[in-house]
């Protein structure tokens, strides 16, 4: 099968309810396979929240009482991987024959990381922590390693991508390309018009669709209590959207969707691919071996794990 419909996800979720999240999740991949679709794409950090305007308290040298409730809440609306939130979100797939990438806040212990779910019929196929939080992002979020820069097969084809910013790191886009990606999954918390240009770029350069999903948000979709350095009315926009469905040769297939709720959608055919490597591929003709090289070390970096109370045991694999 070389034609088959992708489907960008746009919508609102439910910060730190990882049970409502999830159930809203379920609603929408039913919403998105209605189109006729067989792969949806949904925003980062769609399970979890995304905790736009937040500073948990924290400036340097000084962590405030208020800002660690806010930490504990968020650690509190975060899934564990896997766990009952991805059987849900499996079974899902399942009912309605969907591939799906999605964007959670994952806990293992006391740390949270953004990482994008790739999800099948079949189970959880893999799974891809965020390895460069941005910003201010790096006081909740946990640094993603080599080991899950993860690339899975479809019967649609070859299935990666990146969460927001990375998507400015030359090199994993590099990695990502000698992964053979054709599909390319582009959660994202970005809602700004240059990002639509981002989007265009990757899809170009990596001669590959690029499905990219954002959020919106309202004020009014975040809690009462929500400590937003962002001053905004309830019914004012705190998250944009954007999403964008962009072929091989940068063409804008669907969107983009801005202050809107909505399943973008197009149809999309893997034999474009093979047309559009005429004067381009990355990591072939175009790639000049003889000049450059790149090394990617996909060893896992957690360094120490506790099997059964008993000593410590240290946790890799073999560097590639």
């Amino acid at each position: 099968m070389t034609k088959i419909k992708v489907a960008a996800v746009q919508a609102a979720t439910i910060p730190f309810d990882a049970a409502a999240a999830t159930a809203r999740t379920v609603a929408l991949i039913a919403d998105a396979a209605a189109t006729g679709a067989k792969l949806a794409v949904f925003p980062e950090a769609f399970i979890g929240g995304y905790p736009k305007g937040l500073d948990f308290g924290c400036s340097i040298g000084r962590r405030t009482p208020e800002g660690r409730a806010d930490f504990a809440r968020y650690v509190k609306g975060a899934i564990v991987v896997p766990g009952p939130e991805v059987d849900e979100l499996v079974a899902a797939c399942a009912r309605h024959e969907l591939h799906a990438v999605i964007g959670v806040i994952e806990r293992e212990g006391g740390t949270l990381y953004c990482t994008a779910l790739y999800l099948s019929p079949e189970g959880l196929l893999g799974k891809h922590r965020k390895v460069m939080p941005t910003g201010s992002e790096r006081l909740v979020w946990g640094f993603g390693d080599g080991s899950t820069l993860t690339v899975v097969d479809t019967p649609y084809g070859r299935l990666g991508g990146a969460i927001c910013w990375e998507h400015y790191m030359p090199l994993m886009r590099a990695a990502y390309y000698a992964k053979g990606v054709q599909i390319w999954a582009a959660p994202t918390a970005d809602d700004r018009e240059s990002w639509v240009s981002t989007m265009r770029h990757v899809a170009m350069e990596g001669r590959c669709f690029v499905v990219g999903a954002c959020q919106v948000m309202r004020r009014s979709d975040f809690p009462e209590d929500y400590a937003s350095r962002i001053e905004a009315a309830p019914d004012e926009w705190m998250m944009h959207g954007r999403s964008v469905i962009v072929g091989p040769l940068g063409e804008i297939l669907a969107g983009p969707l801005v202050d809107a709720e909505g399943i973008l959608s197009a149809e999309i055919d893997l034999d474009d691919l093979l047309g559009a490597r005429l004067d381009f591929d990355p990591v072939g003709h175009y790639a000049r071996p003889d000049l450059f090289s790149l090394r990617v070390d996909e060893t896992q970096q957690m360094p120490v794990v506790m099997r059964g109370g008993g000593a410590p045991e240290t946790v890799g694999a073999d560097a590639t």
